[in-house]
This record gives structure tokens, C-alpha cells and sequence, in this order.
């Protein structure tokens, strides 16, 4: 794949008119954490249907489970969906080149907490908790990063769950959550509290629901960038889940269904930063064209073209990781997670330097708010501490390398 297809590119048309109708006169707002991004992002699978599509595949994955297909025959249709890879890549695309953290929150929903859900549920669980999330009906958050583990997820790992009769009762707390202000529904790491040691112990996956007793969730937490992906922290005190809520036992079904979503996230980021790379070269370029100064366009500057050209140089490289990633869906095979992690950090640091770059281009306007490249520059520094550091991608990178 070297293009998008015309059909592509009539989604990718659609999909930014929509953005121009409902994203852009609504920015400050989101930007201001304001407005949270949830009705938006309803508005956008209505419109676009996605929400009906998303409701048929389920259905009829469950279907096929129920008849006895199980979940590894009834995956391989949905792996079959590279050919809708453009129907997912697009909106991607074109979000992130207005507000990347909207499209943080709908990604951590879908293809997190639904996502793990979707591998690791019955078809009970799923058609309780997946299906709303699938559709945008409800708000989903991940959680797993506490406070004091960061990087070391599981190894550092607090948050206990510890068996009470028929029920567990679970203890601990998880920071930077997207979506945990609003959360409909929380799928949450913790590890057994059997007596071993606490890094030995299994980890074990739940499904929480909003209001629940002893759980508490905190306001948006202020950032850097990303306003329009709400961020927060899970505090759970002696929560009681029943054994209907429990998605995985064994600390391998636990680490294994995390190692997944990272997979799936990872390789999003690439999607993510091409379009805040496409967004600050066409706005570079244009501001190139426009502002003068001694006499003439800072366009004709070697210094200022010199950027340009190195805006372009990422673009085409990360594109071109994109269309790579298109053409394994299509195929049906999933990158590994030393590939993901190769596509993340690549991109992710693509993504802030160009970002920077077009701030550093547009000088003092370029520090401004009113000049969007400003906000670009600290939603793109995201990309690369989130779903693991640009550290961590280079460890399972050179880790993968070594064990050849």
C-alpha cells in the first residue's frame, strides 16, 4: 500500500467535515477541560454509523460463540477487519490533527477496556460490559499504573484483591486513568493477596462499575496537554466484586491480556502522530507562504525551508509505518510487541519534534494559543511517555533483537 484508496480518501473527506462541524468551534472547550469529549465522539459513531457496525460485529461474534465456534474461531472474522482498516485509521488520523486527546479517550475505551473484555470475557461478561463500550453507550478506563510502580506495571504492582467467601475485596489505587473522571466502567489490574510474595502473586483482572461501594473517582487531574482526554485517579476501599466480574485468573491470563492491549495501543500512536505531523507541516507551510519579513516570505529562508523538508522526511516515514500497519490488519496478523514498540517510539518521537519545530517556525505567534500549533506541541509530548515511555519501547525493542 503506497496511498489511500479513492474510497479511503471519500471517509477521510467526510470524517473532516464532520470535524469542522462539530470539533473546531468547540476547541477552546475541549482544550479547556471544559467539555468533556464523550457526546463529540457519541455524535461521531452516529453519524457515521459506526455505532450500528460495531452492534451487528458483536452480535454476531456472539452468535458464533454461543453456537460453539469459541473465541478463537469467532476472532478470526474480527481479524478479518483490515478490511475496514481505513474506517478505523482515518478518524484517527483526522483527530489528532484538531484534538489528539479525543481520540486518547475513545481509543482507551474501545480498544482497552472493551478490547480486554473482548479477549478475556464470557459471552455473559461480554454482552454486559463490552457491547456498551463497543458502541460509545458508556465510558470505559484501563487501569493499571499506580502511583508507585510507573514503568515496573506489574512488578510494582500494590492493589490487592483478596478472596472473602464467594467475592473478592479489592484494595489499592491507580493514577493517570483516561477516562477515570467519567468511567461507566473500569477494567482492574490487581494482584491476589494469597500470602506470597507480593511480586509472585497472580494478577488477576475485574470489571468495576461507576458507584460501586468504596470506589471513589477523582476530578480531572490537570497536565500538560491532552485536555480533551480527561485523566484521573481510582481510589478502592474493601470493594466487593462478585466472581461474575472477574475477566482472568493467573498472573499469565493477566500479564498476557496487558501485553495485548499495549500491542494495540502502540501501534495506534503511529496513526495518532501522523496526524499532528500532517497538521503542523500544512500549517508550517502555510504560515511559510505568508508571514514576511526584510522584504519577504520566510518561505525562501534555507534555514526555514530546511525545517520544512524535515517535516516532510517524518511525514513520509510515518505514514508509511501506518500504511504497514493497514497492510498486516488486511492480512490478518498482528504486529509483535517489539514491532509496536518500534512504531511507537519512531513516531512518537517524530511527532513532538516536528511539533516543536513548527512552534520554533512560527516564533512568538508560535508560543501563543491562538496559533494551534502551541496546543499540538504539548498534546505530541504525550506520545511519548504514555502506553509505556520511549525507555520502555527500547527496552522490548532490543530485548526482542537479543533473544534471536
Amino acid at each position: 500500500m503506497i496511498e489511500w484508496s479513492e474510497e479511503d480518501l471519500m471517509i477521510r473527506d467526510a470524517v473532516r467535515g464532520w470535524i469542522d462541524a462539530e470539533v473546531r468551534p468547540n476547541l477552546d472547550a475541549l482544550d479547556s477541560g471544559e467539555l468533556p469529549p464523550y457526546d463529540l465522539l457519541r455524535s461521531l459513531y452516529k453519524t457515521f454509523g459506526m455505532d450500528e457496525m460495531a452492534r451487528s460485529s458483536f452480535q454476531a461474534r456472539i452468535a458464533k460463540e454461543r453456537e460453539g465456534g469459541g473465541e478463537k474461531d469467532a476472532g478470526k472474522k474480527d481479524g478479518d477487519s483490515g478490511g475496514n482498516a481505513a474506517m478505523t485509521m482515518l478518524p484517527v488520523i483526522e483527530l489528532c490533527k484538531v484534538a489528539p486527546g479525543m481520540v486518547s479517550a475513545m481509543g482507551v475505551g474501545l480498544g482497552l477496556a472493551a478490547g480486554t473484555i473482548m479477549k478475556r470475557g464470557t459471552p455473559d461478561q461480554k454482552e454486559r460490559w463490552a457491547l456498551p463500550l463497543l458502541t460509545m453507550e458508556k465510558v470505559g478506563a484501563w487501569a493499571i499504573t499506580e502511583p508507585n510502580s510507573g514503568s515496573d506495571a506489574f512488578g510494582g504492582m500494590q492493589a490487592t484483591a483478596k478472596k472473602a467467601g464467594d467475592e473478592y475485596v479489592i484494595n489499592g489505587s491507580k493514577t493517570f486513568i483516561t477516562n477515570g473522571p467519567y468511567a461507566d466502567t473500569i477494567v482492574f489490574y490487581c494482584k491476589l493477596d494469597d500470602g506470597r510474595d507480593p511480586r509472585d502473586r497472580e494478577i488477576l483482572t475485574f470489571v468495576l462499575d461507576r458507584g460501586m461501594e468504596g470506589l471513589e473517582q477523582s476530578k480531572p487531574l490537570r497536565k500538560m496537554g491532552l485536555h480533551s482526554s480527561p485523566t484521573g485517579e481510582l481510589f478502592l476501599n474493601d470493594v466487593r466484586a462478585g466472581a461474575d466480574r472477574l475477566l482472568s485468573s493467573g498472573s499469565q491470563g493477566g500479564k498476557e491480556s496487558a501485553k495485548q492491549n499495549f500491542v494495540t495501543e502502540r501501534a495506534g500512536v503511529a496513526a495518532m502522530a501522523l496526524g499532528v505531523i500532517e497538521e503542523c507541516l500544512k500549517l508550517s507551510v502555510e504560515y511559510a507562504k505568508t508571514r514576511e519579513l526584510w522584504g519577504q516570505r520566510i518561505g525562501d529562508f534555507q534555514l526555514i525551508q530546511l525545517k520544512l523538508a524535515k517535516m516532510e522526511v517524518a511525514r513520509l516515514n510515518v505514514q508509511n509505518l501506518v500504511f504497514r500497519h493497514v497492510e498486516m490488519q488486511r492480512s490478518g496478523r498482528t504486529p509483535t510487541l517489539a514491532e509496536a514498540s518500534a512504531m511507537k517510539l519512531y513516531a512518537a518521537q517524530a511527532a513532538s519534534e516536528v511539533a516543536q519545530e513548527a512552534v520554533q517556525l512560527f516564533g512568538g505567534n508560535g508560543y501563543m494559543s491562538e496559533y494551534r500549533v502551541e496546543q499540538l506541541a504539548r498534546d505530541a509530548k504525550s506520545f511519548q511517555i504514555y502506553a509505556g515511555t520511549d525507555e520502555i519501547q527500547v527496552t522490548h525493542i532490543a530485548r526482542d533483537l537479543l533473544s534471536r
